[in-house]
């Protein structure tokens, strides 16, 4: 079997590492650790849950040489505030017998604070993109000592909109640097940053982003509508005892709040709510609470999906499906994490369905459909975002419904026929280019 021994890491590192109770290391940390140890360009290809955060710390702390400089030497880029504090935290436990000074940097707080820190000297620092770039820019932040550039979750970053704050970044750091990604998908965003910035990464790929995860268990059950879905939830939290730390997705920061008004109702104080509205305070508090086993569950969005290192949750459960489907295998890699197994469920209305086909093909497996329990009540009521829009009927011109003595026939000369434009009378010179601009056209001929 293999150990953390094979790498020969320092003895205060080894000595850290054994302490934390890490023996075996996990594959992607097996295949990365002599490309990163190169310095080459390194694209790493995994799944959350993989240990990546190790994987890319391993080797930069093996090779750590003490520097009086007061820039960093070693930038860790992330998507998100909470990711930021933990790979600060992991650093701290692996550094305990080093002499490294790491600083996590995100928004949300006292900027002048951070400045202050970066002031007394820091080696290896970790931000999310924003707040890295807005202190480059004040002239805080310089890269001229940077030797390692990491960027965690590169595809989920380019997701929420950070591109340009990325771009800007790499745009003003010195070129000699090694540049070591890590990626649970491959998209053309992806892959056009790297040809434009990074010089040919070798890449380390574990396994197809599609492929489920094997330790987690999914199950699903067709529901006519939320409300169903917040009784089947409750059920299961009264009926299955072994789901005892859950993390609850839906997809919109409103609906968060709403499930956990619903909750409180029968399982008051045990669950706590994150999305991108909360204070950076509650956020970092509430997954603390949640991580001491201090609340049975969370209701988050996809902000919790990606990169959290969030040990033994029992089960996932997803009332509402994601609208990319590849973010179903994020959300679901919240467990059966670190060789523990998992369950994932999935409460699927009419309109999901076809999403639900969409997962399905893209990890080539067929997720088992349950019935809903007898002692389940089917919800009549709907939600507002799940009501059909009506459409309002056109109101039919008085004209047209009535005419009456006051009505009076045009003269000849003014019975002239509208030809709509020159789309009209040559189509080939101005076809309509979809169908929502033929109806407005149509309309606008209607009333001329």
């Amino acid at each position: 079997m293999n150990t953390f021994n094979q790498f020969n890491l320092p003895k205060s590192l080894q000595k850290a590492l054994d302490e934390l109770g890490f023996e075996t290391p996990t594959p992607i940390q097996e295949k990365s650790f002599s490309v990163i140890l190169s310095g080459r360009d390194v694209m790493g290809i995994a799944q959350t849950g993989t240990g990546k955060t190790l994987a890319y710390l391993l080797p930069i702390l093996k090779q750590w040489k003490f520097s009086e400089t007061l820039s960093p030497k070693v930038v860790i880029i992330v998507p998100v505030r909470e990711l930021v504090v933990q790979v600060v935290e992991e650093i701290e436990k692996l550094t305990k017998y080093m002499s490294v000074r790491s600083l996590g940097v995100y928004g949300g707080v006292n900027i002048n604070t951070q400045k202050n820190s970066i002031y007394e000297g820091v080696d290896i620092i970790v931000g999310t993109p924003g707040r890295i770039m807005d202190l480059a820019l004040d002239n805080v932040l310089k890269f001229d000592a940077v030797q390692k550039l990491v960027i965690d979750e590169f595809d989920e970053i380019l997701n929420l909109g950070f591109r340009v704050q990325l771009v800007s970044i790499l745009s003003m750091m010195r070129e000699k640097r090694q540049n070591i990604l890590f990626s649970a998908t491959m998209t053309e965003e992806v892959d056009e940053l790297i040809d434009d910035y990074f010089n040919f990464p070798e890449e380390v790929s574990l396994s197809p982003s599609g492929t489920p995860l094997e330790q987690i268990e999914q199950k699903a059950i067709h529901a006519p509508n939320f409300l169903t879905k917040i009784n089947l939830l409750k059920h299961y939290l009264n009926e299955d005892e072994t789901m005892t730390r859950l993390i609850v997705f839906v997809n919109s920061k409103r609906l968060v709040d709403f499930v956990l008004e619903q909750l409180e109702e029968d399982f008051p104080e045990q669950f706590g709510a994150i999305h991108s509205n909360k204070t950076q305070n509650y956020r970092l508090n509430t997954l603390e609470a949640f991580q001491k086993s201090e609340l049975r569950g969370l209701v988050t969005t996809d902000i919790m999906a990606r990169g959290l290192d969030i040990s033994d949750v029992t089960h996932v459960v997803n009332l509402q499906l994601p609208e990319i489907s590849e973010q179903y295998i994020h959300r679901i890699g919240r467990t059966g994490r670190a060789d523990k197994n998992g369950v994932a469920w999935s409460f699927i209305s009419p309109k999901e369905e076809e999403l639900q086909l969409e997962i399905e093909e893209l990890m080539d497996y067929e997720i088992p459909i349950y019935e809903i329990p007898d002692e389940v009540e089917i919800e009549v009521k709907k939600l507002e975002f799940e009501k059909d829009r009506v459409k309002m009927k056109k109101s039919v011109k008085r004209a047209e419904v009535e005419r009456g003595a006051a009505f009076h026939e045009k003269k000849d000369k003014n019975k002239k026929v509208n030809l709509g434009g020159p789309g009209k009378r040559n189509p080939k010179k101005s076809a309509p280019r979809n169908r929502a601009v033929e109806r407005k056209r149509a309309a606008k001929r209607k009333r001329g």
